[in-house]
């Protein structure tokens, strides 16, 4: 199930970043013009702490870091392709070159806003962070998940991305940082990693399949322990990781996890190619392959026999 209540992720972000510039005089919140009219009250309390750069995404990651070097914790903001891809250098080096800490806070992901095109899906920025060393990413699936890991983010010391989507769960889970929950179990069938807000549309595709589904509101660090904990006294292993972003961007990570057991990886997300029609994001989660259906017939498929119950 994908929803769009008015109550989105970038709402809470923003009302959850203002209070925290209320109650943690060590945080500042650093603009590239998006969202900065959610943040006027804000900007007027605390002029010092709310920096508005303009369109100059480069610039909003050069200025986060000065701000970290000063020994502030700051939260950058903008849409994903501006806050990972286009400034990839800025993070590379104004942030972990220099060993600071940050938090980077997202709007809009992989397919959120087809009519803006393009420019505007970022399907590639958590396998970009992947090339750097030290980050935390938290893939939030509904409002409140997303309140409480940036509350997390913002009392830690290190590099956080948190990743936010207008596709959400119809409701929070009662998630903890830094690790899966386990929301359904099976017995000898696949284990699905549902990530963020594809877990709705997961628990519809695998209705009547013998699947274990984890749900990662954090991808990174991955939860090595909650896999193996799910695959405990087993011979062999399958494995479904199912991400709005690029496909395969964990299939790494759980074979990592899984070095010493025979396994299968089925990695599903965004596909390489690019869609070129505007659409819906329903549309183009569907095009892509992550609608309940689609998932259903996927795994069923891969799946081997046992997993049906």
């Amino acid at each position: 199930m994908t929803t769009t209540a008015a109550a989105t992720m970038r709402d809470r972000f923003i009302s959850t970043a203002s209070d925290l510039l209320e109650e943690d005089p060590r945080l500042a919140v650093v603009l590239a013009d998006i969202s900065a009219s959610g943040f006027d009250a804000a900007a007027a309390a605390h002029p010092d702490r709310v920096v508005n750069v303009g369109i100059r995404e480069q610039l909003l990651i050069g200025a986060t870091g000065g701000l970290a070097l000063t020994g502030l914790r700051p939260i950058a903001h903008t849409f994903g392709s501006f806050l990972v891809e286009r400034p990839f250098e800025q993070v590379k080096l104004d942030l972990g070159h220099q060993g600071v800490g940050a938090v980077l806070v997202s709007a809009l992901g992989s397919y959120d806003w087809p009519a803006g095109g393009r420019t505007h899906m970022s399907p590639g920025d958590v396998a970009l962070l992947d090339t750097l060393p030290g980050w935390t990413v938290h893939v939030p699936g509904h409002p409140d998940e997303a309140e409480l890991l940036l509350r997390d983010a913002a009392a830690a010391d290190g590099l956080v991305y948190v990743r936010l989507s207008l596709q959400r769960n119809a409701e929070a889970r009662p998630v903890t940082p830094g690790r899966f929950l386990t929301v359904r179990e099976g017995r000898g069938g696949p284990v699905v990693i549902a990530v963020g807000p594809v877990l709705d549309d997961v628990l519809a595709a695998v209705e009547g399949l013998n699947a274990t589904v984890l749900y990662a509101s954090t991808v990174r660090p991955f939860d090595f322990a909650a896999l193996r904990g799910a695959l405990r006294d087993r011979a062999s292993a399958e494995v479904v990781v199912v991400e709005p972003y690029l496909a395969g961007t964990s299939t790494p990570f759980v074979t990592e996890a899984l070095t010493d057991l025979p396994h299968r990886v089925l990695g599903l997300g965004v596909s390489r190619q690019e869609l070129r029609h505007y659409g819906t994001m329903q549309e183009h989660i569907a095009a892509h392959g992550l609608d309940a259906r689609s998932l259903r017939a996927r795994i069923s498929t891969w799946a081997s026999p046992q997993s049906r119950s």
